[in-house]
């Protein structure tokens, strides 16, 4: 056989294993902002919103490509959750409510 053909058997190699593997931790910081964004939006804490927001941006900013092929949320999720998060924690102070009734007030 000629030397250039790879399927040549004076060629062949044991299989050898790696003596270490190389795994990819899972994204704590994405899954842990998701999980606060929804403690947010279940109990409206305006004060716990703003460090899901950064907690969201810092998970953004240290993205892996590579997870999110792998069936993780990817970093725009975590991102838009503690968006509307922050505005559904905050909208109560946005609404307008007549003293006596307690009802919406829409005009004066």
């Amino acid at each position: 056989m000629s030397t250039a053909d790879a399927r040549d058997s004076t060629r062949e190699t044991k299989l050898t294993l790696p003596k270490t593997w190389h795994a990819e931790s899972a994204d704590t910081m994405g899954s842990m902002g998701m999980f606060l964004a929804g403690l947010v939006l279940v109990s409206r804490n305006r004060y716990l919103a703003w460090p899901v927001a950064l907690l969201a941006l810092s998970s953004f900013m240290n993205q892996h490509p590579i997870r999110t092929k792998e069936g993780g949320s990817t970093p725009w999720t975590a991102v838009m959750t503690a968006t509307f998060a922050l505005l559904v924690s905050h909208s109560a102070m946005f609404t307008f409510t007549d003293p006596k009734t307690g009802a919406l007030k829409f005009s004066s």
